[in-house]
């Protein structure tokens, strides 16, 4: 259930006192719920990189022991230069979902989504995509990412109410293309800054877009696409014609049809709808 080994098990129970509160003489070790929640805490607290006396510490509901002056050893930094990324692909390694949507929720709340998905998220996820690419393996590991990102996202905080009869932002994803996570951070990012969003999802039909786009008339649309052939088949000329501001985003937008605007980032997509709805 949580991804530790009875070797594991046993050296935490041995060392820092994290075994089960009761036990039977003879018998298996046998943990309460209350045991298990100790040893949920003393992962997350070692995935955020603190030292697994002190989170044991912290988990048994004791203060830490002092930190190591400066000098006094090596501490181990995730490429992003922080200790996050570290942490959520430690979850993501043992599968654990709950672990790496909580992980994902805190940063989301304290550091914000834009920063949260470009300092942390997307150099986990690029990284992921790379390995599953070379080795063919790992697409488990991907899927309860991208599903534990979406339940953060969710409990995140609840959309904001359109105020002006006008929706700010419409997102799809192209015609067939299936990976809409981006949009989602999107979606979130301008809830964030109190800007409403109307999510289509993936796989859009280029009539169900213009049909959509028609009835709600939104300042801006954003179209998703990591494939060129998705990126061809999206009816980025019909919603020109009709007066719409079109941003597309994702690699499959090799060429960028006139009149469109390219966003290179998810900070630059968010910039870029609140200056067309003027927020």
């Amino acid at each position: 259930m949580l991804g530790i080994s009875p070797t594991t098990l046993r050296t935490w129970d041995r060392r820092y006192g994290l075994g089960p509160d009761t036990r039977e003489e003879g018998r298996h070790r046998r943990y309460s719920a209350a045991d298990v929640s100790r040893l949920r805490r003393m992962l997350e607290l070692t995935a955020q990189g603190m030292a697994p006396s002190a989170a044991a510490a912290v988990a048994l509901g004791s203060p830490p022991p002092p930190a190591p002056r400066a000098g006094g050893g090596p501490r181990a930094i995730a490429v992003d230069g922080s200790l996050e990324g570290r942490g959520f692909s430690r979850a993501a390694a043992r599968l654990d979902a709950p672990l790496m949507s909580s992980l994902a929720a805190e940063l989301f709340e304290r550091r914000g989504v834009v920063d949260t998905w470009e300092s942390v998220l997307v150099p986990f996820l690029v990284a992921l995509g790379e390995r599953v690419s070379a080795q063919g393996r790992g697409v488990e590991v991907e899927h309860l990412a991208t599903a534990s990102i979406l339940g953060a996202l969710r409990r995140a905080g609840k959309p904001p109410v359109v105020a002006t009869g006008r929706l700010p932002a419409l997102l799809a994803c192209a015609p067939e293309e299936q990976h809409s996570l981006p949009l989602d951070v999107l979606a979130a990012a301008l809830a964030e800054r109190e800007c409403a969003s109307r999510n289509l999802g993936a796989r859009v039909p280029a009539d169900a877009l213009l049909d959509a786009a028609t009835l709600l008339s939104p300042g801006s649309v954003i179209l998703w696409a990591h494939a060129r052939p998705f990126a061809d088949a999206a009816p980025v000329a019909e919603l020109l014609s009709r007066g719409h501001a079109v941003l597309v985003g994702g690699a499959g937008w090799v060429e960028v049809p006139p009149g469109a605007r390219r966003m290179w980032s998810l900070a630059e997509a968010v910039g870029t709808v609140l200056e067309l709805n003027r927020f």
